[in-house]
């Protein structure tokens, strides 16, 4: 049996992921950057999830403290955003809220560009927390299977 990966839950996450029990364990504490990362690897690995309705809301109205949220995003080696919607929810503004579709774009686009940290939209909370496990378990092959050797 392969040993389970230990994942950093955010205690500030109010929707977490249920992760598969048969790869990982799952603790929850703060976490200085992102809603999700790996235990004992916190400084290096990041995942800020957002539904697209808080998305947009975070990038349009709170852009400031969201600001402050990339810097430390864009500090560690491995972090991204993660999007529980599609680019095309974005561009047919399907979000519900008043934002023009295009400054949303832009901002996603800004985000990638200007931070350096990548925008994932994955369509639905599923295919999210799919992506999430993924990118976490390559992210512990990349930092600590290298250390066992």
């Amino acid at each position: 049996m392969e040993k389970l990966i230990p994942i950093v839950v955010d205690t500030r996450e109010q929707e977490p992921y249920s992760f598969d029990p048969q790869r990982f364990v799952v603790v929850r504490k703060a976490l200085p950057a992102g809603d999700y990362s790996l235990v004992g690897h916190e400084e290096r690995v990041a995942v800020e999830r957002k539904s697209l309705a808080d998305f947009v809301q975070t990038v349009i109205r709170s852009r400031r403290r969201f600001h402050e949220e990339l810097k430390k995003l864009a500090a560690r080696e491995f972090a991204c955003v993660v999007v529980e919607g599609s680019m095309r929810d974005v561009l047919d503004g399907v979000y519900g809220t008043g934002a023009h579709p295009n400054a949303v774009f832009g901002a996603a686009i800004s985000i990638c560009v200007d931070w350096g940290v990548p925008v994932y939209f994955c369509g639905d909370r599923q295919t999210a927390r799919q992506f999430v496990e993924s990118y976490l378990e390559r992210c512990a092959r990349a930092i600590i299977e290298p250390d066992l050797g």
